[in-house]
């Protein structure tokens, strides 16, 4: 069943509505380049989470449920997500302003973006296997003609092409794992699944086991885990930069959405200690996203290896869960940063790109006087990503390290989890450091300041606020993760 009065449908008639609307009003005035296109979908966008956050605030949606009868459940951790990722969109569609300038179709750039914020959403408030697989194809598909928008680019071809390929792949192994649950189930509602699944005889748990490996194995392509990570660094540095923010940003995120509400169900339901599996696989993240980064001369391409780094971080309190009820607070905590501090440094990259035409890292000596804006923010969401005190994401990374250490009083393991985390942001301060070193401690080959794109300008200044706000005073954004948290006894009360 449907409630068409829930907040995932209304912002689904909302964005879809306006992201049909925008190529038609394309149609009839014959522009080619109006921003236009762009205040609309922003308008569109600001409503949306607006929307979402009177929502919460009169109280109109449910506590944080994995459980629901209905396909969509209009739940916290739903809004949670959405908030986070109507964000990302914002400020995807805001950098997008200077970037789009002078290209052709900015109605269908637009509106790609509002269809794939739908999918994303969707895929928040999703209790329904079925409907959670529509909306990561309704998310991925517009994103794979965004990543190769720049046509007569070679490397933007090659990304969108290789994206293609692995996303292709990763919704091939989901409908897989997909159809085995509903074949040894009869269902594809996750409470039905997860009853289905604690009640299986010796003979099909392999079975139900491997239909939660196709989970992770086909959302852990999105959020970019290792080992499934390979395409990651390509597909964003061969996008569009500002497309490369809604990727890193917002769908990844919405692969951990997934992940939350589908890997932990299988955990609970089959039984299955799963705890040091994800732990390790966090340490391996962690330690090849962050040694490769340093690596990389290209900016995207190191702040691509950095993401998968972060998503590592991400991680380790969803491998702590069972053991600290900190686990899951801090892990959505740092989702919410991560959405805003990655955005930022990848919309950063693009006014510099946009700007001055360059993206290699010797060539951005000197930025600081030529770009002083755009270099702030851009600093400022390196060293959050690094969780340098007092920026928000030293607090949430503070908050994983935390639940890891408490986790050791039931697993031997969890503070040298902990332990890896620390060690691994200290690497990540070596090439975060070594930007900020050329964009301010070294001399370029000019000191003329250069006009900043005010679409990225403005950008900055909400990520700056964002990030030092949330850093400062830290208690509204802790409380409303903690919120957002689903119940892990209720899972648990299925057998």
């Amino acid at each position: 069943m449907i409630d068409f009065t829930s907040t995932p449908i209304i912002l689904t008639l909302l964005l879809g509505s306006v992201g049909v609307l925008i190529p038609v009003i394309s149609v009839a005035r014959k522009e080619k380049g109006s921003s236009l296109y762009g205040g609309i979908a922003l308008g569109a966008l600001l409503v949306a989470i607006g929307f979402v956050i009177y929502q919460i605030i009169t109280k109109h949606v449910s506590p944080a449920a994995i459980f629901s009868q209905n396909v969509l459940v209009d739940d916290k951790f739903g809004s949670f997500f959405a908030i986070a990722m109507l964000i990302v969109g914002i400020m995807t569609t805001v950098g997008s302003f200077n970037y789009m300038r002078g290209r052709s179709n900015p109605a269908v750039y637009y509106s790609l973006i509002l269809l794939s914020s739908i999918g994303m959403v969707l895929i928040a408030y999703s209790t329904d296997l079925v409907m959670l697989f529509i909306a990561w194809e309704l998310m991925s598909i517009p994103t794979y003609v965004l990543a190769g928008f720049s046509k007569k680019d070679p490397s933007s071809n090659e990304a969108a092409l290789k994206y293609f390929l692995f996303g292709a792949l990763s919704s091939g192994i989901i409908i897989y794992g997909i159809s085995i649950a509903y074949g040894i189930t009869g269902s594809t509602n996750i409470e039905q699944v997860i009853d289905g699944f604690s009640k299986l005889g010796p003979d099909m748990m392999p079975l139900a086991i491997l239909a939660v490996g196709m989970f992770i194995a086909g959302f852990g392509f999105k959020i970019g885990l290792v080992p499934f990570h390979m395409w990651l660094p390509d597909a964003y540095e061969g996008a569009p930069p500002t497309i490369a923010a809604l990727l890193a940003a917002g769908t990844k995120k919405a692969g951990f959405a997934a992940a939350l509400r589908v890997i932990i169900m299988g955990a609970i339901a089959l039984n299955l200690n799963w705890a040091f599996a994800l732990a390790v696989i966090a340490i391996v993240t962690m330690t090849v996203g962050n040694l490769a980064a340093i690596r990389q001369k290209n900016l995207t391409r190191m702040l691509a290896y950095s993401s998968i780094g972060q998503a590592g971080y991400i991680l380790i309190g969803m491998s702590v869960a069972p053991f600290s009820q900190l686990g899951l607070q801090a892990s959505l905590f740092h989702i919410l940063n991560h959405a805003v501090m990655k955005a930022a440094a990848f919309i950063a990259v693009a006014g510099i790109i946009s700007t001055l035409a360059v993206s290699h890292i010797e060539k951005i000596k000197g930025l600081g006087k030529r770009m002083p804006i755009t270099s702030l923010g851009l600093v400022i969401s390196l060293l959050a990503l690094a969780g340098v005190p007092p920026l928000n994401g030293f607090w949430s990374k503070l908050m994983l390290f935390g639940a890891a250490i408490n986790s050791g009083t039931a697993v031997s393991w969890g503070p040298y989890l902990a332990v890896a985390g620390v060690l691994n942001s200290a690497l990540s301060l070596a090439y975060y450091g070594w930007i900020i070193r050329k964009m301010y401690f070294e001399e370029g080959e000019s000191d003329k300041r250069v006009k900043e794109p005010k679409s990225i300008i403005a950008v900055m200044i909400f990520s700056i606020i964002f990030i030092v706000g949330i850093g400062v005073y830290p208690d509204p954004a802790i409380e409303f993760a903690k919120s957002a948290v689903p119940v892990l006894s209720s899972l648990g009360s299925i057998h």
